[in-house]
């Protein structure tokens, strides 16, 4: 097999220090460029700037070993041109805020000269809880509404819900009400007060108990999915509060899901993607941050990151 072109690859994410080795699906990703030849650079979003035509981030030269506590080394401090790298990882996590926005737009200005992963025009219209609204065969009833009364009556009309915010990970701020719940206001105010956008809410899916089911497509094609089963007590299946993960293999459901969403993934620029699928029904397609690499090459036994970086080279021959 030809040894892929090196490559100088940049990683705007959070701070490297804190990340879980053994989860984290950046790290993952690092650690396989890595091992491909590439050279990488590593830089948090708040140290990207735009200045007099120029894209400019200011990191270190990055070098990962899969040691806990000891999992890198960085150089000295500098700026790097942006527009002279060949790849450039959008991998900070959610909230997807004004702040998160203004790095797409600027990280456009070089992309696709510069290989932006995933494409930032795309990820920018892309977030994850409304790209599923283009496949509403394929979704459980769903609302996104600020005004109460709507809310209220959708709940009215589907029984128990599921309430969240729009543009938040992880499973934060996400709760189950049934039809009789009188929390409904309480929440609408609490969310209320944290800042003006809209809520989503949408029909509870009592399958989520046997499992909230990550698939990840690479390039528009599934490669795996890991199950995701929420704690004992817990409605929610995020493994950052508690799911456990487990092996699982894709249905055909899953596979009739992906062959709908994966084609315009493709042509959208969206590499590495993980959707969420829960019984019959997708709920979200998760472009900014996916995570679940990990799990699922452990329980596969499959390398997914030279996949998504057999993806990548392929698009900078």
């Amino acid at each position: 097999m030809t040894s892929p072109k090196p490559l100088t690859v940049a990683f705007q994410m959070d701070p490297i220090g804190g990340i879980d080795i053994n989860a984290d699906s950046s790290f993952r990703l690092a650690e396989e460029a890595q091992a491909r030849g590439h050279q990488l650079f590593y830089y948090t979003p708040d140290q990207l700037s735009y200045q007099e035509g120029r894209v400019l981030a200011r990191g270190q030269d990055l070098v990962v070993r899969r040691e806990v506590g000891n999992h890198f080394d960085v150089g000295e401090m500098r700026e790097q041109d942006l527009a002279e790298v060949d790849v450039i990882w959008l991998r900070q996590d959610p909230p997807f805020d004004m702040g998160y926005i203004t790095t797409t737009h600027i990280l456009d200005r070089i992309h696709p000269d510069t290989l932006v992963v995933n494409d930032p025009f795309w990820v920018r219209n892309y977030p994850e809880k409304l790209l599923v609204l283009d496949f509403p065969d394929l979704t459980p009833p769903t609302a996104i509404a600020r005004d109460l009364g709507t809310l209220k009556a959708f709940r009215d009309r589907h029984g128990d819900v599921i309430l969240k915010p729009l543009y938040g990970n992880g499973g934060a701020g996400v709760f189950k009400l049934s039809q009789g719940d009188s929390n409904l206001a309480s929440l609408h105010e609490l969310f209320s007060g944290i800042n003006r956008e809209p809520l989503i809410m949408q029909k509870f899916l009592p399958a989520v108990s046997a499992g909230d089911k990550r698939v990840i497509l690479v390039d528009g094609r599934p490669v795996g999915a890991i199950n995701r089963v929420p704690a004992k007590g817990e409605t929610r299946s995020n493994m950052h509060v508690g799911g456990r993960p487990e092996k699982v293999a894709l249905t055909d459901r899953d596979r009739e899901i992906c062959d709908r969403i994966g084609p315009l993934l493709r042509e959208k620029g969206q590499v590495f993607v993980g959707i969420d699928v829960i019984g019959d029904y997708l709920t979200e397609i998760n472009v900014t941050s996916p995570t679940g690499i990990q799990e699922l090459e452990r329980f596969d036994d499959v390398n997914i990151a030279a996949k998504i970086w057999e993806a990548i080279e392929a698009k900078r021959p």
